[in-house]
C-alpha cells in the first residue's frame, strides 16, 4: 500500500490538486505495480512563512 505525501505551498486550485493526485497515482501504479485502489496520496499545504531554506523564509524572498 504505497502512501505518498506531497508538501507544497498553499494556493493551488482544487482542479490543480485533482490533476496532481491523478498523475501521481498513475505514476505510482506504473512504477510499483500497485493497484490504483492501494495508492494513498496526502497533500500537506503550508504557508510560505512556515518554510525556510538557508536561514531565509520563503515569504521573505
Amino acid at each position: 500500500m504505497p502512501i505518498v505525501t506531497v508538501k507544497m505551498f498553499e494556493g493551488r486550485t482544487d482542479d490543480q490538486k485533482k490533476a496532481l493526485v491523478e498523475k501521481v497515482t498513475d505514476a505510482v501504479v506504473e512504477t510499483t505495480g500497485a493497484s490504483k485502489e492501494a495508492v494513498t496520496i496526502v497533500i500537506e499545504e503550508m504557508t510560505k512563512n512556515h518554510y525556510a531554506v538557508a536561514g531565509k523564509r520563503a515569504c521573505d524572498e
